[in-house]
């Protein structure tokens, strides 16, 4: 018999992609003051994997990625994506979202993002909310599935992710 166990803290992680790149002060601004002061930002990250987004935001779309000081409860996801689509509404513009944040969790073992679309590989996690396993840390590093956005797969997006669990690892550490 498995018995029930306490979840980990884990790394908040929010990627946001927009066409305007002035926009990313306001949004992180919004950002910080939901879930505090970030602890990594990585650099502009290319977003040129799909046009999917095209119609509605235009291009090309840049990408920023930051992690959070404030480790969170996993339990916690569908409240923050919730958080953060109401901040994709607050910068829309005749009903087209100028700014996507993507919410997610690091823990040691995996990646995971947020998102309201259901598909088979995506657990409900509660609120239309859905969990979405996008890397798993095996062998040393971050392993695609057959399912992981290509940014998400991509060379530098999976340095950054590293360097996040290196710190999440340190955050970890009793003082």
């Amino acid at each position: 018999m498995s018995l029930p166990q306490t979840a980990k803290l884990a790394k908040l992680v929010i990627g946001v992609f927009l066409k305007e790149k002035d926009l990313i002060d306001l949004v992180s601004r919004d950002l910080k003051e939901k879930f505090g002061p970030p602890d990594t930002i990585s650099a502009w990250l290319p977003f040129n994997y799909t046009s999917y987004y095209e119609p509605e935001m235009g291009s090309p779309l840049y990408r920023r990625v930051m992690s959070f000081q404030q480790l969170i409860k996993q339990c916690t996801l569908p409240e923050i994506k919730l958080t953060t689509n109401a901040i994709e509404l607050q910068y829309s513009k005749a009903g087209k979202r100028m700014v996507n944040i993507d919410p997610g969790y690091l823990l040691h073992e995996r990646f995971v993002l947020a998102t309201g679309k259901n598909y088979t590989h995506r657990i409900y996690i509660g609120s239309g909310i859905y969990a979405d396993l996008t890397l798993i840390y095996t062998k040393g590093c971050f392993q695609k599935l057959p399912w992981t956005y290509p940014d998400y797969a991509a060379a530098n997006m999976l340095q950054y992710l590293e360097m996040v669990r290196k710190k999440y690892i340190t955050d970890l550490k009793p003082i």
